[in-house]
């Protein structure tokens, strides 16, 4: 699938640099550059995975819905995505767990691609920020969320990570955002 949203611009206005950068739609820096699944840029013309749009506006379980899709289909990037935009337009009450969601989908990303120090560091960190965030709300299973066991797959795998020292299959690993049965 080829990723030419026509997001971009190639407009370098305002560059006074000489280096041509691509800007999106508002004039904002935003690499055009089409991505691999795990989001990593491509040579520009090379076919590329759709990127997730930005600043959509979801009900939470239309977001944990499709960050499992995005994870189940190995695109933890991608589900990082949506949770961000969770995070950036959900209630300020549940933006620590959507951030903390948004953690494990990067630690996830960084596993997948072979990076073990910032994928275990960011499992560690997300799994903590969900803990917290669950423990503090009073509120372990929000929007059907499995809070505990997530923290245990993420601990899990940045054990793993650290072991093997290796690349992860990200859709093999996987969490299940809502339990075994998701």
């Amino acid at each position: 699938m080829s990723n030419t949203s026509g997001d971009f611009s190639g407009d370098s206005s305002g560059d006074t640099s000489g280096d041509r950068r691509d800007r999106d739609t508002e004039g904002r820096a935003r690499n055009a550059r089409p991505r691999d699944g795990l989001g990593r840029p491509l040579p520009y013309g090379a076919d590329g995975v759709e990127r997730q749009p930005e600043g959509v506006v979801r009900a939470p379980e239309d977001t944990v819905t499709e960050a499992q899709a995005l994870l189940t289909a190995g695109k933890p990037f991608h589900a990082h995505e949506v949770f961000e935009d969770a995070w950036k337009s959900g209630p300020e009450e549940e933006r620590a767990l959507w951030r903390g969601l948004a953690q494990l989908a990067v630690g996830l990303t960084h596993a997948a691609r072979g990076n073990v120090t910032g994928g275990a560091r960011l499992l560690r960190r997300g799994a903590g920020a969900v803990e917290e965030w669950g423990a503090g709300s009073g509120s372990p299973r929000p929007h059907g969320l499995a809070l505990d066991e997530l923290a245990t797959w993420a601990r899990e795998l940045a054990a793993v990570v650290e072991r093997d020292e290796a690349a992860v299959d990200a859709s093999a690993w996987a969490p299940r955002l809502r339990g075994g049965g998701s």
